[in-house]
């Protein structure tokens, strides 16, 4: 155990935690509790934050990534806890701090180190927040500051504790996946079905019914290019899209396995082309969002007039008429996508600058996690040969079998990671609704929550097959 972990030891008797169930809460009870979550996080982000001023939206291009909402009590969203945990991710990959995974208390201090570290960057979120936007562009007193820092920290504080609360067995999955697709949904429906009058022009701004008009009024140009309102070009962009990562999500290299014990005992193991689902581009969109975080913040605090040649470098910005603070040079400029091909005609150079950086960061992120999350081949092929299973035509043996899952395992991987980069960034090219890379993380958590439910329902129906198989 490295003396980093051992840092925590007495600081996570401190830490605010939720105990885990003293006896397992019965499937309808978990999704009980999983609906009670969602509620208080959809609440929250419908309660205004007291004392804050309206205006523009400085962070417009990160909201559905942190699952986050302007002028709410969700204002920073899960940002603070995705941040957190990839900078413990990348320590642990680079080997900075030691931590050994199979040991339960390494993995306890793990978590302890994550929870303090999200809700350390959750206060300094805030102040930066707070005196980097509303007080430097609205001159906000210092009590009227201090108000808005506290509901920020505390709704923060409220958000890691409800996703631990999924965690430890309360309810059904990850909190952050939870918050994530309810983020996304409510954006894909929104830009559907909406029956607000649109910003861009004179039809309603849902795609579907704005169709309706378009196509009444003979307009068939607004069919495709709407401004920023969006179209039936891409509502059918954003169902491509989704059968494309369905599509995806089920491609897979099946291995067989048989059991050493009962010969009559075949099974496959399934190696996914996104064997290790939508990691890649969620730690890349949160790199991205960070440096979009403080280049804004440092923008708007010292050099708005684009004076500073070095912070130019960084990042420039500029207001649009609908109110949004949107990138126009500098690093940032290339780590938003163009939204739409409108955007992307415009500008095809910050286009390409774009997708070269997306798809090289998400390859990264994709090798380093295969180390880091434990399903190299080394880890694989060890549980593999402990739980008594062998590769029929291959010797039992160690050896063997990691042998062959480096044959599939490491290019799987980075090729999954290449094309969920690559697809999330074509479908912001295509101005899908709730970006490419919402879409691609609602597929994969609607995805995984199909099976958690599905064995959930399995073990509810059959306790003793679930007794037979470990599960309880």
């Amino acid at each position: 155990m490295g003396r980093f972990l051992q840092a925590f030891k007495p600081i996570s008797r401190f830490l605010p935690e939720v105990a885990p169930p003293e006896k397992s809460p019965g499937f309808r009870a978990r999704l009980a509790w999983t609906a009670v979550v969602l509620a208080v996080y959809l609440v929250m982000c419908n309660t205004p934050l007291y004392g804050a001023p309206g205006g523009a939206d400085p962070f417009y291009y990160l909201r559905v990534i942190f699952a986050s909402r302007r002028g709410s009590l969700m204002e920073l969203g899960i940002g603070p806890i995705v941040t957190a945990g990839l900078v413990l991710q990348l320590l642990v990959a680079s080997g900075l701090v030691e931590c050994d995974f199979t040991n339960p208390e390494d993995r306890a201090l793990f978590t302890a180190a994550n929870k303090f570290l999200s809700i350390l960057l959750t206060g300094v979120n805030a102040l930066a927040y707070v005196i980097g936007y509303y007080v430097a562009r609205y001159h906000l007193e210092f009590t009227r500051a201090l108000i808005i820092f506290v509901q920020l920290l505390a709704a923060g504080v409220i958000l890691i504790l409800l996703d631990e609360m999924l965690q430890k067995g309360w309810g059904l999955g990850s909190g952050i996946s939870l918050f994530i697709l309810a983020g996304v949904a409510e954006n894909v429906l929104w830009d559907i079905f909406s029956p607000m009058p649109s910003m861009s022009d004179k039809y309603y701004h849902g795609a579907l019914i704005a169709t309706v008009q378009c196509i009444m009024a003979k307009d068939y140009k607004a069919l495709y290019d709407r401004g920023r309102s969006p179209t039936l070009f891409s509502m059918i962009a954003t169902i491509v899209a989704f059968l494309v990562c369905i599509y995806m999500q089920t491609t897979r290299v099946e291995i067989p396995i048989s059991y050493a014990r009962f010969r009559g005992y075949r099974g496959r193991y399934p190696i996914s082309l996104l064997y290790i689902s939508n990691i890649p581009v969620i730690f890349t969109s949160a790199l991205f969002a960070n440096i979009y975080f403080v280049a804004q913040i440092i923008w708007s605090n010292y050099n708005k007039e684009g004076t500073n040649f070095w912070l130019n470098l960084l990042g420039t910005f500029e207001e649009t008429e609908g109110g949004y603070i949107r990138p126009s040079g500098g690093l940032v400029y290339y780590l938003v996508a163009p939204r739409g091909l409108s955007d992307v005609a415009a500008d095809p150079v910050r286009a390409a600058a774009y997708l070269i950086i997306m798809v090289a960061m998400c390859g990264l992120f994709a090798r380093l996690w295969l180390e880091v999350g434990g399903q190299d081949p080394a880890t694989v092929a060890r549980q593999l040969v402990q739980s008594g299973m062998q590769v029929p035509g291959f010797r039992r043996a160690y050896q063997s079998v990691k042998r062959l899952l480096e044959r599939y395992i490491p290019t799987t991987t980075v090729l999954g990671g290449i094309l969920v980069g690559l697809l999330a960034a074509i479908s912001d090219f295509l101005g899908t609704f709730g970006t490419g890379t919402g879409i691609l993380l609602a597929v994969g958590i609607t995805y995984q929550y199909y099976q958690l439910l599905l064995r959930e329902h399995i073990e509810e129906a059959y306790p003793g097959l679930a007794k037979l198989l470990g599960a309880s």
